[in-house]
């Protein structure tokens, strides 16, 4: 899938977050958006073909994303920074604020694992499986 077809695919559930991100107006929060970029990200990479794509087509999605959120964000952020905050002790209190689920936070935390830390994480994940055998 070529990136516009990708952009065109993702533009509704885009313009929704950013729609359930505003504050005021057009003031977005920024803590909610990145919460609800990562939920996005984490969904899509789950389970590509539920959402209609190949998982080939994931590195594409992930450039799309970047796109759109460097121009809701600023230019330094990214699908690995919206991680990085949900990781962060402000990412906690936004998804305390967002009253985000113990399932749900997980999640976010399970993928900012893999994104921010993905050796650790494999070291992790080597340890779990052991451990269950």
């Amino acid at each position: 899938m070529s990136l516009q077809e990708l952009e065109e695919m993702f533009k509704p559930v885009l313009e929704d977050v950013e729609e359930r991100s505003i504050v005021v107006e057009r003031f977005i929060d920024k803590n909610l958006y990145q919460i609800y970029v990562a939920t996005l990200w984490a969904n899509v990479v789950l389970d590509p073909a539920e959402v209609g794509i190949a998982e080939e087509d994931l590195e594409d999605l992930h450039e799309v994303l970047n796109s759109r959120i460097a121009t809701v964000l600023g230019a330094e952020q990214n699908v690995t920074e919206c991680f990085r905050f949900i990781n962060s002790r402000a990412g906690e209190i936004a998804m305390n604020e967002a009253r985000v689920t113990k399932t749900h936070r997980e999640l976010l935390l399970y993928f900012s694992s893999i994104i921010l830390d993905p050796a650790g994480h494999k070291r992790w994940m080597d340890r779990v499986s052991q451990d269950s055998d």
